[in-house]
């Protein structure tokens, strides 16, 4: 699918929020820039978090509650292994979590995860105030293949 706006990448969050129950886990893939923490804002937004939704880049994770159980918000950038993915201690059964960066860290973690890739264009318009973006979603396991294909994504 195309998402052509910022604000359009946190609609797409916030879609995803409604799906959203404890136990859920979502990986962002993407180069920098490419709307990850945007798309993490709007389902933090969604799901009516406390705190602001920023980059854990530094802090690697941060928890978010909210009404509907905590959400977990990792970036695992610097991370080089699912060992230290797994030494950040997260309650992945009680927390709908959000891993950027996170392919290849995940094995075992989880049956059922979905996938998203953010792609940004490449040698687009140097004038162009914002770009669409390219985004995939790929289902791993029964949970998020069923909600694809009930969305018909």
């Amino acid at each position: 699918m195309i998402i052509d706006t910022p604000e359009a990448m946190a609609e797409f969050g916030a879609t995803l929020a409604r799906e959203l129950t404890a136990g859920d886990l979502v990986l962002l893939n993407g180069e920098l820039g490419a709307g990850k923490t945007t798309l993490t804002r709007g389902i933090g937004e969604a799901l009516g978090v406390r705190g602001a939704v920023t980059s854990p880049t530094f802090v690697l994770a941060r928890t978010h509650p909210s009404d509907r159980g905590p959400l977990v918000h990792v970036d695992a950038y610097r991370l080089g292994s699912a060992v230290e993915l797994d030494d950040l201690d997260i309650d992945y059964a009680g927390s709908m979590v959000i891993i950027e960066w996170g392919k290849g860290l995940t094995d075992g973690i989880s049956d059922d995860w979905l996938e998203i890739d953010i792609e940004r264009p490449h040698g687009g318009d140097p004038e162009a105030e914002v770009e669409p973006r390219t985004v995939t979603l790929t289902a791993h396991g029964p949970r998020w293949k069923g909600w694809l294909d009930a969305a018909g994504h």
